[in-house]
């Protein structure tokens, strides 16, 4: 505990030069290091949502393989060392400190310093150059084109998940301008997979693929297999077929992306064999998504839902599952779309408690109460509680018949420091 203490108080000296995005700063604190990052075979995933997803099926399968698999992703959950993986295992405090002073021992004082992410991802790099990994999974942070983990001139695979506003702020106001920002993770002549796009965003990524001459896979979604459910239900995908652990129909579009990248890395010389794709997509975690768990007995669905296409996702998952009322404990940043999640998660005779982000920018919960009221003033009850404890124990002394599905949404942060109190 002591040194994950010390680990957060080594990158807050970083947090107050915010998100800056550009290569420029990355790129000379990599070449100080020795340039880990060439040295690594890289699969490289962008998209709005799924991008997690996608990166536990990759490195869950390689792992079962017989790879050394290094993953790394963002935000955390509960600390920092679950960012950066190694066989899908947290790293150890020490690594990761030790990497952090390493990469803090080249910063030039009289140059822009890096930002926290940008020192974190140079701390992974060279965890994987040092561990000598197989292969690494990375997740693009925000956005594609100048986000700290675009280094790489030559991925194994680049993927595109999906897209939709969000960061538009930093990104450009419509579909399209961010649809150019993920694109710029496309290397020419490496290999792409892409997911289910709006026509907008479709049309830009397309353009940008002919223009590298990037080999390309148009992923639709897997399908269910009825006759296998157990013990987890089944899904096929280019003619392979896998247990699904994570649930919800958004993950056929996520699995299926996964492999359709390993069926390019087997024709890249990779030794990936269907029972080793069967035992990893079985063996694959990701928390606070779409996860069904319990609180003092209480039944509780946890989702990050922290976009409006997540909160859509969520709400969907949601109506599959549950015909009555639900009662929403929520939570979301200042900087989030409020009201488009809202409306993509409110209905009639729902009931929300509202409550504070801890230790992040987060947004005013008697703000969230008036305007989820205007957005959805056929709710049967909206609150506020201090803290996600005292709103935890709100839900769970909900009392109303039918009883209500008791869900935890709105920002991965507080699925996080959900779990952080659970464990």
């Amino acid at each position: 505990m002591a040194q994950n203490l010390e680990i957060s108080d080594f990158l807050q000296q970083y947090e107050r030069f915010g998100i800056d995005l550009g290569l420029d700063r990355i790129l000379a604190l990599l070449e100080q290091l020795g340039n880990p990052h060439q040295t690594v075979p890289v699969i490289h995933v962008a998209g709005t949502n799924g991008k997690g997803s996608v990166c536990a099926y990759l490195s869950s399968v390689l792992a079962a393989a017989g790879y050394k698999v290094g993953r790394y992703t963002s935000p955390h959950l509960v600390d920092w060392t679950e960012r950066i993986t190694l066989n899908n295992q947290a790293i150890a405090p020490e690594v990761l400190l030790d990497a952090l002073n390493q990469v803090a021992a080249i910063i030039d004082p009289d140059q822009p310093s890096p930002t926290q992410f940008e020192v974190l991802t140079a701390a992974a790099w060279c965890i994987f150059a040092e561990a000598a990994v197989d292969i690494a999974v990375i997740e693009v942070g925000l956005g594609g084109r100048l986000d700290a983990t675009n280094v790489c001139d030559r991925p194994l695979i680049s993927i595109i998940t999906s897209l939709s506003l969000e960061h538009w702020q930093r990104l450009g106001p419509t579909l399209a301008h961010i649809a150019r920002e993920k694109a710029g993770i496309l290397k020419p002549g490496c290999p792409a997979v892409v997911g289910v796009l709006p026509p907008e965003a479709d049309a830009v990524v397309r353009q940008r693929i002919e223009d590298l001459g990037c080999p390309v896979v148009w992923q639709s979604p897997a399908q269910w297999m009825p006759d296998k459910i157990e013990p987890f239900p089944w899904a096929i995908a280019d003619g392979i077929s896998y247990p699904l652990p994570l649930i919800g129909d958004v993950q056929l579009g996520n699995s299926a992306l996964a492999i359709a990248a390993l069926k390019i890395l087997q024709k890249q010389g990779w030794d990936i064999s269907e029972a080793a794709i069967q035992t990893g997509m079985a063996q694959t975690q990701w928390l606070g998504r779409l996860h069904l768990t319990e609180w003092k007995g209480m039944k509780l669905l946890v989702d990050g839902a922290h976009n409006p296409a997540a909160a859509k996702v969520l709400r969907q998952y949601v109506d599959t599952v549950h015909a009555g009322a639900v009662h929403w404990l929520m939570g979301m940043l200042s900087t989030k779309d409020h009201a488009d999640i809202f409306e993509a998660l409110l209905r009639e005779g729902d009931r929300l408690t509202l409550v504070p982000v801890p230790e992040h920018s987060s947004a005013n919960p008697q703000q969230l109460s008036d305007l989820a009221r205007s957005v959805c003033p056929g709710l049967g009850m909206c609150e506020t509680a201090p803290t996600l404890n005292e709103g935890l124990k709100r839900l769970k002394e909900d009392g109303i018949t039918p009883v209500p599905l008791k869900v935890l949404c709105g920002s991965l942060y507080l699925a996080g420091e959900f779990y952080q109190k659970s464990s």
